[in-house]
């Protein structure tokens, strides 16, 4: 049975958080408490990606479909820091664009083999109590917890990167030609859509060598999900140029002027990009009968077209196309990456807050400004308790109660925290 080839998945990934702080104090034998010692908590793991030559599909994350890097390790006593999360690294294949889900963004293009790029980076560790020692705050008795990172859903899309692409209707010839012109065997038959989905092959010319893709059979509406062409386009979008292959002897029973135009059309439709490559026709089949006269019509139609008739079975005329696409690939500047947008991941600002009235008419605190203050507020500790007031001053929650109408001895909850308002 025939591997599922996947080239595009909706996968949900999650950096590490960061460990917490360690709130601790040195203790020797008859000296109960010498001082804080608690160590930073450990980083986050982050998300990467990193381009494979090695893979060729994304089949790997068509059933798992989500990824975390492991959170960082909580600090220790005698100051010691808590380990790093181990980071996650995705391989796709050279060529794969990463987009955000939300709103279809291009964060990357894994491009070239070994390119490793970060898409998530992992929680910060908490401060240690030690940290928070100051001239007057000899032995604070708090610690910073971990920050807390978020999942994001992207898209992973495959794009085959080769200098030339053959496109065409079913069963004109395509994988046979690929086959006479590469190493690369794909499955070929007598029947429409035998190739379900793109095979590269390696063409040797003389000592130099270019990259060869047949493309999944177009029909007409291909470009509006028809057939197996808008989910196989993409994957010419990166090529220098075009072989578009015609059964020239018409042995399907189409005229192949007529399909010539269709394709282009197609190709016009799904992008204009891909209708201003440069283009070689393949007349294929110009053993059969009935193949010359199409083709001598098909150079009337398009005199200034470069054309080549071939017998992709017997291999003739294989020769003559290798020269005249790599005369026209010595003329064309090489394939590029794919410039990423600009976007970055939103995060909740910190100092965000709104302020609601629940079923109880208690005044409600949320926001990022709240996960700050739960992150380094320790309730049963005066220094700590002292800071979450200041904050809540000095960022503006208690005058933005005020307004509210928020008066002495109301309800207010911060968080974990509730505690009455006194102006």
């Amino acid at each position: 049975m025939d591997k599922i080839f996947t080239d595009k998945v909706r996968i949900t990934l999650k950096a590490g958080d960061g460990g917490d702080g360690m709130n601790s104090f040195k203790a020797y034998k008859g000296k109960p408490a010498c001082g804080p010692d608690g160590g930073d908590g450990g980083d986050g793991g982050s998300v990467f990606v990193m381009a494979d030559e090695n893979v060729h599909d994304l089949l790997a994350y068509r059933y798992t479909r989500k990824f975390a890097a492991e959170n960082g390790e909580r600090g220790g006593s005698n100051q010691c820091f808590g380990k790093k999360g181990a980071d996650v690294v995705l391989k796709v294949p050279c060529g794969t664009l990463v987009r955000d889900a939300e709103s279809g963004k291009i964060i990357c293009d894994a491009y070239e083999d070994g390119e490793k790029i970060r898409l998530l980076a992992g929680g910060r560790g908490g401060k240690g109590n030690v940290r928070f020692t100051t001239a007057r705050r000899h032995a604070p008795n708090f610690a910073q917890k971990g920050v807390q990172v978020k999942p994001h859903d992207v898209i992973l899309e495959m794009k085959v990167i080769a200098d030339v692409g053959l496109v065409g209707f079913p069963n004109v010839g395509k994988s046979t030609l690929l086959s006479k012109i590469s190493a690369a065997r794909p499955k070929i038959a007598d029947y429409h859509f035998t190739t379900l989905s793109p095979n590269l092959g390696v063409v040797k010319y003389y000592e130099n060598s270019f990259v060869v893709a047949d493309i999944p059979g177009l029909i007409e509406g291909a470009a509006q999900g028809a057939g197996l062409g808008h989910d196989f386009l993409r994957h010419i979008e990166r090529t220098r140029m075009i072989c578009h292959v015609l059964d020239i002897a018409g042995t399907e029973g189409r005229d192949p002027l007529d399909d010539f135009e269709k394709i282009n059309a197609e190709l016009a439709a799904y992008s204009q990009k891909l209708a201003q490559l440069p283009q070689i026709a393949v007349l294929n089949k110009y053993d059969c009968a009935g193949a010359l006269e199409n083709a001598e019509r098909f150079a009337a139609a398009h005199p200034d077209l470069p054309a080549v008739c071939i017998s992709a079975v017997r291999g003739e005329g294989t020769a003559e196309l290798l020269d005249a696409v790599w005369r026209l690939l010595q003329t064309l500047p090489p394939a590029e990456k794919i410039p990423s947008d600009e976007f970055a991941f939103e995060e909740e600002d910190t100092w965000q807050f709104d302020i609601a009235r629940d079923g109880e008419g208690a005044f409600v605190v949320t926001g990022g400004l709240v996960d700050l203050l739960c992150r380094n507020v320790v309730l049963n500790n005066p220094d700590s308790m002292a800071y979450f007031h200041r904050m809540l001053k000095t960022r503006g929650v208690f005058k933005a109660l005020q307004d509210m109408g928020c008066r002495e001895g109301d309800t207010v909850v911060v968080g974990d925290v509730e505690f009455d308002y006194i102006p």
